[in-house]
């Protein structure tokens, strides 16, 4: 079982595909990938251009069905299961005291909560959120934390999230090196140090922004361990499972190797 936890597969909800076709060309392209299920993560708080996209739990567990019973009718061997990426917004700590019916878990499990942050700068709120939020007794993960450029010059506030419990998910393009070089470097500093504890596609569009999961998976068992990449897979079961699993002590970043300096 290959479980991606993180993708935008499901249509019309966000930036991700736009008709039944395009989910249907994304869906093939898991399954051709070596993936058999997803967790359907559309954006939710989320201000991306223009577009403000908010999807409530009720329309994803809808859409999620639907496109399930569309795979079927075309013969996919691809499961979907119902999920979020909940924006981490300068309202969300209302939304937590007033609206906690909208933090979709992650297969609706009742247990782990995918978090994005803002790419361009980190809120001076988001320990206390995440925090939080684990006082309500989910299980924050905080996705492609790569992409924040505070975050990438200040890993030590990564090692101080782990350390609290909070886990983090890497995009598979940023360890493959699709995303960029400096993405790359990164993710593989986090990797080098205890700091990941699922990897996933992020997924958006079948040939622009591909199921890339199963290339960083095998990027990982050649240059770190094939026990490495079972401990990765493994947790994404757990997810999907919402069951609990050991993480490995994290090892702080030091100033020598911190990532500005590569």
């Amino acid at each position: 079982m290959i479980v991606d936890i993180h993708n935008h597969i499901l249509y019309e909800l966000d930036d991700g595909p736009q008709n039944q076709d395009e989910t249907i060309l994304l869906a093939k392209q898991a399954v051709a990938s070596g993936i058999s299920h997803v967790i359907a993560t559309p954006h939710h708080k989320h201000l991306h251009n223009d577009h403000f996209y908010e999807n409530d739990p009720s329309t994803i567990i809808f859409m999620v069905e639907k496109v399930n019973q569309i795979l079927k009718e075309n013969e996919i061997p691809l499961t979907v299961y119902p999920g979020i990426e909940f924006h981490l917004h300068e309202n969300i700590q209302f939304d937590i005291e007033n609206n906690l019916e909208h933090f979709l878990t992650l297969n609706n499990t009742g247990k782990y909560l995918l978090i994005e942050l803002p790419c361009h700068y980190y809120p001076s709120y988001t320990e206390e959120v995440l925090y939080e939020l684990q006082k309500k007794g989910f299980v924050p993960i905080l996705a492609h934390p790569e992409r924040n450029k505070v975050l990438r010059k200040n890993p030590s506030k990564i090692f101080d999230m782990v350390q609290h419990g909070i886990l983090v998910q890497i995009t598979a393009g940023s360890i493959t090196g699709s995303h960029g070089r400096r993405l790359k470097n990164f993710s593989l500093h986090l990797l080098d140090h205890n700091l990941v504890h699922f990897v996933a596609s992020d997924a958006h569009h079948h040939s622009r922004r591909k199921f890339e999961l199963i290339h960083s998976y095998e990027y990982i068992e050649k240059y770190y361990s094939p026990n490495y990449r079972n401990f990765l897979e493994a947790n994404t079961i757990h997810v999907l499972e919402g069951t609990d699993f050991k993480v490995t002590e994290p090892i702080i970043i030091g100033k020598k190797w911190q990532y500005f300096f590569r």
